[in-house]
């Protein structure tokens, strides 16, 4: 393998695992909503995992800091998960469809307005695997573990460059479809323009006419 196809194989495999994690920590404050939005592709594995912040560590979690957790699919009303007035929950689906996915966090509403600490982790593909579930259930050496590891990301890679490929084709498309309408705006835009100076013109000469200039 010379330079130029290691160099391309390692940014295709950064390009492909780096956004697969997703993990913050946010505020949200008690009556409001906050969303987070992840690209998944169809048949993909995605799973997450929440949890409120002790604010007072030692001590219980106020009843206050409690949350409704909805994963919904972009401008669809299905839930592919729903936890309402819960301090911590994970989920995990498979996609049946390619698109964006939103985990929408609601604080339970509180007076006095309280700012609620959360904790989010959220997977997708060859991550969001349970590994060392795999190889305990398995009971498989280290080298069949890390070797089916590498199979997984190798089999994602490939279908991230195809997925990429189709995206590519499909831009084309839509540029070739602008500019056929860019040229059919001009030629609009032109023939108006000379109608327009074509009527002044006539209209110009009908005036000078009408006076008897010329």
């Amino acid at each position: 393998m010379n330079l130029q196809n290691f160099i391309f194989c390692m940014t295709t495999i950064l390009v492909v695992l780096s956004p697969i994690v997703q993990s913050f920590r946010f505020e949200l404050e008690s009556g409001h909503t906050m969303c987070v939005a992840e690209d998944i592709k169809i048949d993909s594995m995605t799973a997450g995992h929440y949890s409120v912040v002790n604010p007072n560590e030692g001590q219980p979690l106020p009843e206050s800091h409690r949350i409704t957790v909805q994963v919904t699919r972009f401008h669809e009303k299905n839930y592919y998960h729903l936890s309402e007035n819960v301090q911590s929950g994970h989920f995990s689906f498979q996609a049946v469809e390619a698109g964006d996915y939103l985990a929408c966090f609601i604080a339970v509403d509180h007076q006095p307005p309280v700012k609620i600490p959360i904790e989010f982790d959220w997977k997708s593909g060859v991550a969001a695997k349970d590994w060392s579930n795999v190889a305990k259930k398995g009971s498989v050496d280290a080298m069949e573990y890390e070797l089916k590891k590498l199979a997984d990301i190798i089999t994602l890679i490939h279908e991230e460059m195809f997925y990429l490929r189709e995206r590519e084709r499909e831009m084309q498309e839509l540029n070739k479809l602008t500019n056929s309408r860019m040229a059919s705006l001009s030629f609009l835009s032109l023939f108006i323009c000379l109608s327009v100076a074509g009527m002044q013109v006539w209209h110009l000469k009908s005036f000078f006419e009408k006076k008897k200039l010329i």
